[in-house]
């Protein structure tokens, strides 16, 4: 069953592919829609993507559910400024109140959703997107907590930093976590190119990418689905550390087959279990190379979180928000701070961007964020009509 129905999952979630209009609409999308003012997110493909993620996601695939949220809210809210021939910009705010509504479903994390249409989709606090998009996340938080529960998804943590020469270790986790992120987005980009070049259309490509995470699943359950399950496991120090490193580098490759086999869906999750793996593996090699810093695998595992996060998305605050309220830890905000300041910036010297700029140069669009406003770059900054 391990085998069967990953594989199985890929299969259906391929055949939904095959009926959408646009293959290639996603977040980079939205972030063109709001930046950009360029409006051409349909909402029939979005869900079209939506239902062929879920699918993909119940039978196990190693994706994250916030991609199609995200890319769903930003959709509704283009849909409905175009029906009610709503201004260019007033649309704009409307997507990316949805953008924000989607992240806050997903994560039941209002602050770190608003924080991620600023810091990585908009680039800027503009008092015109703000308000909307924080009564937007207020909204979308209610309905998720009135439906799954108010606490944090990781439940409630008491960890804490015993010394405050412990921040130099978790400066230095920030660092190498930005070099764990970037050998998953190399793997991640390797994977997309070779299926590219050599797989076949869909459903089989979706088909491969399943049967890819139930070969590992019959070794390794833990593999499958989004990560939710083992991540509580390793704050929980429930895993041993080989289980854990073993995990570590099969939940790259798992998620990296899902991605690139075209099953619509985020890396946010997996990369969450991945920094989590790395935390924890760090701190057991501190206490056998230090054996008298005794390092709280807990703190280390959720800096680790966090780090990873940021090195692949190029924002701190995001990630150290995001963390701190997904877990309810306020005695490692600090922390949270530092090594994802570190992460960001180890990985903007090693000349890395973010996963979503990575995917708009893809398709020809980029800026960069400086202190001037933003520099675009080989873009069409004028809007395109959309019906």
């Amino acid at each position: 069953m391990r085998l069967v129905v990953p594989t199985a999952g890929g299969f259906a979630a391929g055949l939904i592919a095959r009926w959408r209009k646009s293959a290639r609409q996603g977040v980079s999308n939205v972030m063109e829609a709001i930046v950009l003012g360029h409006l051409a997110l349909s909402l029939k493909t979005t869900m079209s993507r939506v239902a062929s993620s879920g699918v993909a996601i119940a039978s196990g695939m190693s994706i994250g559910r916030e991609g199609p949220l995200i890319e769903f809210g930003g959709s509704l809210g283009a849909a409905v400024g175009r029906r009610l021939a709503i201004p260019l910009d007033q649309t704009r705010v409307l997507v990316a109140a949805g953008t924000t509504a989607g992240f806050a479903a997903a994560y039941n994390t209002p602050f770190a959703a608003v924080l991620f249409v600023f810091e990585t989709i908009i680039g800027i606090a503009t008092p015109a997107a703000l308000l909307p998009t924080m009564t937007a996340t207020v909204i979308a938080a209610m309905v998720t907590r009135a439906t799954v529960g108010a606490g944090p998804i990781y439940g409630q943590r008491a960890f804490a930093v015993h010394a405050t020469s412990d921040l130099w270790w978790l400066a230095i986790a920030g660092a190498l976590a930005a070099v764990v992120a970037a050998g998953f987005k190399w793997f991640l980009a390797l994977a997309e190119e070779l299926v590219e070049r050599r797989a076949p259309a869909q459903p089989w490509r979706c088909t491969l990418g399943g049967l890819v995470v139930g070969v590992l699943a019959i070794w390794l359950p833990a593999v499958a689905g989004n990560g939710y399950e083992p991540l509580n496991q390793i704050l929980d120090r429930q895993l041993a550390t080989t289980t854990v490193l073993v995990l570590l580098a099969a939940k790259i490759v798992a998620t990296s087959a899902s991605v690139a086999s075209g099953v619509p869906g985020g890396i946010f999750t997996p990369m969450l279990l991945v920094g989590a793996a790395f935390g924890s593996l760090w701190a057991q090699f501190m206490t056998v190379v230090w054996p008298a810093s005794a390092p709280d695998a807990g703190v280390y595992a959720l800096v680790g979180m966090a780090a990873t996060t940021a090195a692949s998305i190029h924002a701190p605050l995001t990630a150290a928000v995001l963390v701190f309220e997904l877990s309810g830890d306020y005695a490692i905000v600090l922390p949270l701070i530092l090594a994802t300041a570190v992460a960001t910036a180890v990985s903007r010297a090693m000349g890395g961007e973010s996963v979503y700029a990575t995917e708009l140069r893809r398709r020809g669009l980029g800026w960069e964020l400086t202190l001037d406003g933003r520099q675009l770059d080989r873009v069409d900054a004028s809007p395109r009509a959309t019906s």
